[in-house]
């Protein structure tokens, strides 16, 4: 009877650490590698970002505009991750690229893909009144261990179109449907050069969760995102987001890291950090 009672207590257990896996997630735009950003070059800060990402060690995070030698920078030294993603410009390694890396050890990719936030998703292309090219990397990922499956989608909207950035979560939207026809957990992050009350991120929240605004404890860092290199100013701008699927994701924690060194980010946006479990 013993015997029988441990096992049931130790079925319980095991049925109930997996209900309720455990997942921390970053987005991040790093800031392109631009060769005009003087004391802010890449070169200048490469290291303490990647030694912040690494010191952190999300199982998933996204960045965004990324060119293919920063991608492969942050590939060379985060040896725990692997990353799935392509340049906007096309399709392959040219322009800036919405790159998903994740924990090799502990997950796989099962598939993967980049769309255009563009009237012809499928196409390199602009959309609408957008300045430039944007697009939406996502995969489906699997915990080795658990076999638990999950979508992250990884976007950058544009800056400037007003109608680009509308239609780019109405596309984004769409395309979660299209393709998650489980009912798997999602997460869609990035940087979406919208603050909260902008439209865009009001159709976004009507469809999944604002990590912050459900985080069961509270948030933690500034109210912000985007810092503009400034480090002697407060960082009011929240132009960065995590958001997740409504029915299985429950959100433990939200930050925004304002880590720095001598007076200085290590990117013009905080990163955004989460834990989340998947229910």
């Amino acid at each position: 009877m013993k015997k029988i009672t441990f096992l049931l207590i130790l079925i319980a257990f095991v049925s109930c650490d997996k209900s309720q896996e455990k997942l921390s997630i970053m987005t991040y735009n790093i800031r392109y590698g631009n060769a005009n950003d003087g004391k802010n070059h890449w070169h200048k800060r490469k290291e303490f970002l990647s030694d912040q990402i690494n010191y952190y060690h999300p199982d998933i995070f996204g960045i965004q505009e990324g060119l293919q030698h920063q991608v492969h920078f942050l590939d060379s030294v985060l040896v725990d991750y692997n990353y799935i993603g392509v340049g906007r410009d096309d399709g392959k390694t040219k322009g800036e690229y919405s790159a998903i890396f994740y924990n090799s050890k502990s997950f796989t990719a099962i598939e993967n893909n980049t769309f255009w936030l563009s009237e012809t998703p499928s196409e390199i292309s602009v959309g609408w009144d957008a300045a430039m090219e944007r697009i939406c990397t996502y995969g489906l990922f699997e915990n080795v261990t658990t076999k638990q499956q999950f979508y992250v989608f990884n976007t950058h909207f544009d800056h400037i179109g007003t109608q680009a950035r509308i239609k780019s979560a109405e596309l984004i939207i769409e395309k979660i449907t299209e393709f998650n026809l489980k009912n798997l957990p999602v997460m869609l992050m990035g940087d979406l050069n919208l603050t909260p009350e902008a439209k865009p991120i009001q159709l976004l929240s009507k469809v999944l969760n604002d990590s912050k605004s459900i985080s069961k404890t509270k948030p933690f860092g500034p109210i912000g995102t985007f810092n503009g290199f400034k480090f002697n100013k407060p960082v009011t701008d929240r132009i960065d987001y995590i958001f997740t699927s409504r029915k299985n994701i429950t959100v433990e924690k939200y930050a925004v890291l304002s880590d720095s060194k001598n007076c200085k980010y290590p990117s013009d946006h905080l990163p955004v950090f989460v834990e989340v479990s998947i229910n």
